[in-house]
């Protein structure tokens, strides 16, 4: 990934927690160098020393039989927001765009143990709908071990982590703030997010 310097995180903890606030993402691996990605909800797992992404791709997707082979890209970005040059002082400016986004790389490995597939379903569970947890303990052993056979489940641990908050930085203090202004009175919640991240820096 292309990071500017001013566009940079200010470390690692800070693009984790970036991911655990947005982990729907996509999953890109390499079949016959041709790229092929898949969009799913991952669990991220940082409290052991080292950074674990877990999912599970449905069993008729293809690209499971990929992932163990090669190297993963897992694209976390969101929220982000076009900027118009009206907000800026200088007339000869252009439009851009404002973004958040990591990059994080790794090769997978496929869960196969029965016990631990269970496991990667409940914590994504818990992860995203603890209060479901209760009625998923309520259901058949015969209908879970459906679900199971169902799924291809994976953790992939991170070996390079990227990223790049692309906020305005680069410009003037008034500047930053009509862009703020213009973006909290959007109707779109993903605007209003990039203003928030904005106010932040």
């Amino acid at each position: 990934m292309y990071v500017p310097h001013q566009f940079r995180f200010k470390d690692n903890a800070e693009m984790v927690a970036f991911m655990k606030k947005y982990s729907f993402a996509t999953i890109v691996t390499v079949k016959d160098n041709i790229p092929v990605a898949t969009q799913l909800p991952f669990s991220i797992d940082d409290s052991n020393g080292k950074l674990l992404l877990t999912a599970h791709f449905a069993a008729a997707n293809e690209q499971a039989k990929y992932i163990e082979g090669n190297t993963s890209l897992v694209i976390f970005n969101e929220p982000h927001a076009y900027i118009s040059p009206v907000h800026y002082d200088k007339k000869e400016s252009v439009p851009t765009w404002n973004y958040i986004a990591i990059h994080a790389y790794g090769k997978a490995r496929i869960v196969t143990d029965e016990q631990a597939v269970t496991n990667v379903l409940e914590q994504t569970i818990l992860f995203y709908d603890a209060a479901y947890m209760e009625q998923w303990n309520s259901l058949p052993d015969k209908f879970k071990k459906g679900m199971i056979r169902g799924i291809v489940a994976f953790e992939i641990a991170v070996t390079d982590l990227q990223g790049q908050k692309k906020l305005s930085q680069n410009k003037t203090a008034v500047e930053k703030q009509r862009i703020i202004a213009h973006l909290e009175k959007s109707e779109n919640s993903v605007e209003t997010a990039i203003a928030d991240y904005i106010r932040e820096l």
